[in-house]
């Protein structure tokens, strides 16, 4: 497998950074900080325009049917301008979720009912898998569409991310999934990204499939955040190596100190590490590798380790005004350090990665 990414996915990520870099996605992400989604979602619209909400959405539903590797690219570049919003939850992990419940077969959706049909939701009616087919496939096109989708999967997502933004909010377990329905709110170390308790709703689907789904959705749920926190890594890095050229003491750029170069080599070198790994667990998934938990596992830890040591560095070299909220290094900075335990703690990614090494089994995150 080569290291370099192919021109059109090279591409596209331009295309995206282009876009973004014009959308004042920082103003959007301080508006949505303070309870108003508008102008986040009107960066929504403009990624959905690119094809970005579709991409893992398959083509009779709509979508692009693209690969893992997409998706990562997307949501690397998602994570580079801060985005807000359920970046990993409703670009990968929630349209996974509905697609391997189309193709895991009969399921059930007991009780499930469109706004416009009047009977109760009380009232259940079993589906075979026809139904499940109707009502996940329905989803997935207003996801490619550009609608918003977010999840719980608890015990290790215990919260449904910006669910009151989002359009679909589902709670995941290895034996049902349900619409959710928001409860109490929490607020996050990242100030544009509320975390949501949430109550079992109508069953949408239950059965063998319902396992697999699952986890087929926290690996690409997974690595889709790796690649935000990669991408995260990445503006810092380029914020710290733009500020530290500026900011002079002693009569000198603080660039030109030897102890600055080092910290920035060190986060440089780190986030370089990362991202073949990001990529590899990415391909690996594409052609369901005996190794993909394993893979993705390392991309988490690889990218949150880089995108931690970028943060560092950044702090060091920005000094106190890095701390501060009226700075946009602040929105990198809180994004960072809520993304490095989502989707999985360091601890738990390592365990996996150690089991596969060790021959002790390859048990899933997810």
């Amino acid at each position: 497998m080569t290291l370099a990414r192919p021109a059109e996915q090279e591409q596209f990520a331009a295309a995206l950074h282009d876009m973004l870099t014009a959308a004042d996605v920082p103003g959007a992400a301080r508006r949505w900080a303070a309870g108003d989604h508008a102008a986040g979602l009107g960066v929504w619209r403009r990624l959905a325009g690119l094809g970005v909400t579709a991409l893992a959405v398959p083509e009779k539903w709509g979508g692009l049917g693209a690969s893992p590797l997409d998706v990562v690219v997307a949501c690397e570049e998602l994570g580079h301008h801060a985005v807000p919003g359920p970046v990993a939850e409703s670009v990968a992990a929630v349209p996974e979720l509905l697609r391997a419940l189309i193709e895991g077969g009969p399921g059930s959706a007991d009780g499930w009912r469109p706004a416009e049909d009047p009977r109760s939701a009380d009232d259940p009616r079993s589906a075979d898998g026809a139904r499940c087919e109707e009502l996940c496939g329905g989803w997935l096109t207003r996801l490619a569409a550009g609608e918003l989708g977010t999840l719980a999967m608890p015990p290790r997502l215990p919260y449904a991310v910006d669910a009151d933004a989002a359009d679909m909010v589902l709670l995941v377990s290895v034996e049902a999934v349900a619409i959710a329905v928001p409860e109490a709110r929490h607020q996050s170390v990242d100030p544009a990204r509320s975390l949501f308790d949430v109550a079992s709703g109508p069953v949408l689907a239950r059965g063998p499939a319902v396992a697999d789904a699952a986890c087929r959705a926290g690996r690409l749920g997974a690595l889709a955040s790796a690649a935000q926190l990669l991408g995260a890594g990445r503006a810092l890095l380029e914020a710290s190596v733009r500020y530290a050229g500026q900011r002079v003491q002693f009569g000198r750029p603080v660039g030109a100190f030897q102890a600055v170069k080092h910290r920035l080599a060190d986060a440089a070198i780190g986030l370089e590490f990362a991202r073949p790994l990001l990529d590899a667990a990415a391909v690996a998934l594409a052609v369901d590798s005996a190794t993909a938990a394993r893979d993705v596992s390392a991309a988490k830890v690889a990218c949150a380790d880089a995108a931690h040591r970028a943060a560092r560095a950044a702090l060091q070299v920005h000094g106190a005004i890095g701390y501060t909220r009226e700075h946009d290094l602040s929105l990198w900075l809180t994004k960072v350090r809520a993304l490095v335990p989502a989707w999985g703690t360091q601890a738990e990614h390592r365990a996996v990665v150690m089991a596969a090494l060790t021959g002790d089994g390859e048990a899933a995150w997810s």
